[in-house]
Formats: structure tokens, C-alpha cells, sequence
């Protein structure tokens, strides 16, 4: 039994074009439609977690924010066509991506105190805390 090296590029070394033999290329990049996840910043303030996703090329309505069973779920989808015609020619070009990201929320959060604004390719979200969680100053007792 002989063992034979496994090509994952079916057509070999014909083409010669860099794009096509990078291995990110073949390894769930642009090819394979790679899921991209956004970057995200999490802040816990005294009254509110701050919550910030870089999804940038996305407008408003791309978006569908849903709170389920404690879990903040966030997902998105774009697409875009460009096409072009010409008397002897015609291209079309599309791109299409999406995400989606769940975060369970602690039990501290007020889950219906929760504000999302979209702007400059930044997703925010200000989800508030149960007044019980809030960190109070110390109360002072008087000694009779």
C-alpha cells in the first residue's frame, strides 16, 4: 500500500495567482464564507454594563437583538449586489455576511432596562442594574 499526499487545492499548482495559494484562503477564509465574530468590550459600572460590538458595514435594520431566557442574543445579516451591464460585457459582484452572538446576562441585570443605539460601525448596548445589585454608599449608624 503506498500513502498519497492529499492536495487540498483540486486543480494542483496551476494557478499561480498569490490569492488562490494562501492557506488562509482554503482554511475558512474568504472562500469558504468564514463566520467573522465582531470584537466586543464589556464595562460593569456602579448602575449598568456597557456593552460594545465593532460591526462595522451593517446599517440598523441588519440587525435582530432578542433577549431569551437570561441571554442576550445578537445576530446580523447584510448583503450587497453591484451590477453593472454594458453593451459587450456584464458583471455582478455580491458579498454577503453575517454573525451571530449570544451572552448570558447575570442575575443582577434589569433585563427590561435595556438600551441599544447603532452608529459609526458600533453596536452599544446600557443594560441596567437591579437596584438591589447596585453598589450603595455605606449608611452611617447613629450610637444612642
Amino acid at each position: 500500500m503506498s500513502l498519497i499526499k492529499f492536495n487540498k487545492r483540486p486543480w494542483g499548482n496551476l494557478v499561480s495567482n498569490d490569492f488562490f495559494n494562501n492557506d488562509d484562503f482554503f482554511n475558512g477564509g474568504s472562500w469558504l464564507g468564514k463566520l467573522e465574530e465582531p470584537a466586543m468590550n464589556v464595562k460593569e459600572n456602579e448602575d449598568n454594563f456597557e456593552i460594545e460590538l465593532a460591526a462595522p458595514g451593517y446599517d440598523k435594520k441588519d440587525f435582530n437583538v432578542s433577549i431569551d431566557n437570561g441571554c442576550l442574543n445578537i445576530s446580523a445579516e447584510n448583503s450587497n449586489v453591484k451590477k453593472e451591464e454594458e453593451d459587450n460585457y456584464s458583471r455582478k459582484e455580491f458579498s454577503y455576511t453575517s454573525f451571530q452572538k449570544s451572552l448570558r446576562l447575570p442575575e443582577s441585570v434589569a433585563d427590561d432596562k435595556i438600551k441599544a443605539s447603532y452608529k459609526d460601525g458600533l453596536l452599544k448596548f446600557k443594560i441596567a442594574k437591579k437596584e438591589e445589585a447596585k453598589k450603595h454608599s455605606p449608611k452611617t449608624v447613629e450610637i444612642s
